[in-house]
């Protein structure tokens, strides 16, 4: 099965291809741009949704659901975001189909146009905050803090499998707040959250900042960012958490009375993270021979192979085993397919990023032991019967935070402080990654760079220190060194 994967070093881009169609994580869609989840992909999604939603249920957040529908004036409210998202709207102008004279199949009702167009949403500020302005009138109704899992529809041209399609699936928080300082904090309050789930349950480092200016969301006042590094050495914007000021709140009039009955517009945040994240964990971690994936986001931890075959007394093993796994909240499948032969399914539980494969034999079992193997390392080793249980849970645990730690190694070994723009360049050309590097504040700057080596910023890092220097490209005065890459 790994022959059938290209390599990394070959060419990457057809490697994440054959990783996503072998590991039957996803398929093309009829419709062009969007894709089909398969249900393991699908079950890394779920996962991932459920360790998020607990997370924000204990920030005190609580799931509702807006319309997937949008009238086109509501995108007119706010300038910066109808800017923003314009060109990517996919827009539904009538709302009947008829069957054409010629019978040639159905057409378009010409009677059948909206008085309004209606936007399938690409994000759902303005709907929630017409609906808001309905919800708050006190400062008792504040804060109000919402979630929604939906799905939504950019219209992109350039599409990839999870990291970049027409429509994706995600979850968007949208908050309102009697102040200022209460808004921004939720919004930093959730790119920790963000930053807490990509490193402990994705097992990839990521890098929090603020976003430039350039590249805040369309609205927002501040951007905070969480960026991954690929192995391919570019980025990976894999989370973002917006202080959206009043923008929103005195576009769509919503306004609370505070204590005093005085009346004060509220103020506002959004957060999402998408289904890249799937794209994101393929290619922190996984390699030639096929899928990797972190325990605590696998849908299944555990594979049980009999070798040659299922027998009554290898199975009966098995059952035990899988008690024992089952009572440490491990997920277990025992493959029990008579058809397929041991080596075949070593290989396909391979390509799947199943982090354990425990094989047993009759031998094995004489010896009251089985034979296992972990896939990040590939390394096979015998563990007694006795504990089994225990043993896997702690082996699970060593791969989780072994895959982090070489992500990390990874990122530390990519990212290069550089002080001239022919460093840069060289760093960019020859190493990727992150650089490091002086900027003098100015989009004019941000903007030319970009045009000559398409790197970004990716973020001004929350633990930027204050240093004298000079941007690299104009020779201009900086305070501090931000992060450039390219990226996805």
């Amino acid at each position: 099965m790994a022959k059938e994967i290209t390599s990394r070093e070959e060419n990457y881009s057809q490697w994440y291809l054959d990783i996503v169609k072998k590991a039957e994580l996803a398929d093309n869609s009829a419709v062009r741009g969007c894709m089909v989840i398969k249900p393991t992909g699908f079950a890394i999604w779920e996962n991932m949704k459920e360790q998020l939603d607990r997370m924000f249920k204990e920030t005190g957040h609580v799931n509702a659901y807006f319309p997937l529908f949008i009238p086109k004036s509501f995108l007119s409210k706010e300038a910066d975001h109808v800017e923003g998202f314009a060109k990517e709207c996919a827009v539904v102008t009538h709302h009947r189909l008829m069957n054409n004279p010629d019978g040639s199949g159905v057409v378009v009702d010409p009677d059948a146009r909206l008085e309004e167009e209606l936007i399938v949403r690409p994000t759902s500020e303005t709907i929630i905050w017409n609906t808001y302005r309905d919800w708050i009138q006190s400062y008792r109704d504040l804060p109000l803090l919402i979630n929604q899992w939906a799905n939504v529809v950019r219209w992109e041209m350039r599409t990839r499998p999870f990291l970049r399609t027409a429509e994706f699936l995600w979850q968007e928080g949208h908050t309102a707040h009697a102040t200022r300082q209460e808004a921004i904090e939720e919004a930093q309050q959730m790119h920790e959250v963000y930053a807490r789930f990509a490193e402990d349950y994705m097992a990839m480092p990521v890098i929090k900042g603020a976003k430039t200016a350039n590249e805040r969301f369309a609205g927002a006042e501040e951007t905070y960012t969480i960026e991954a590094l690929m192995q391919d050495g570019r980025a990976l914007q894999a989370g973002t958490s917006h202080f959206l000021g009043q923008n929103f709140a005195k576009a769509f009039d919503v306004k609370y009375a505070d204590q005093n009955n005085k009346e004060e517009y509220v103020w506002a945040t959004s957060w999402g993270v998408s289904t890249r994240l799937v794209g994101g964990l393929i290619m922190t971690h996984s390699d030639d021979e096929g899928l990797v994936l972190p325990p605590k986001l696998a849908p299944i931890q555990v594979v049980i192979v009999p070798i040659p075959k299922p027998q009554p007394e290898i199975m009966e093993a098995a059952e035990r085993i899988v008690a024992e796994l089952k009572a440490q909240g491990i997920s277990v499948f025992v493959d029990t397919d008579k058809k397929k032969r041991p080596g075949f399914k070593f290989a396909e539980y391979e390509m799947k990023g199943i982090p354990v494969r425990i094989g047993i034999g009759k031998r094995d079992l004489a010896e009251n032991k089985v034979e296992v193997a972990r896939r990040d390392t590939k390394e096979k080793m015998s563990y007694g019967l006795d504990q089994i249980g225990t043993q896997i849970k702690n082996l699970l645990e060593e791969i989780q935070n072994n895959l982090l730690a070489t992500a990390k190694k990874y990122r530390a070994e990519h990212t290069t402080s550089v002080d001239s723009f022919e460093d840069f360049q060289s760093v960019l050309d020859t190493k990727g990654g992150f650089i490091s590097a002086h900027w003098d504040g100015t989009t004019d700057t941000e903007l030319k760079i970009k045009e000559l080596t398409k790197a970004t910023i990716r973020c001004i890092p929350n633990d930027q220190e204050s240093e004298d220097g000079v941007d690299l490209l104009t020779g201009k005065p900086s305070k501090g060194r931000v992060l450039f890459a390219k990226a996805y």
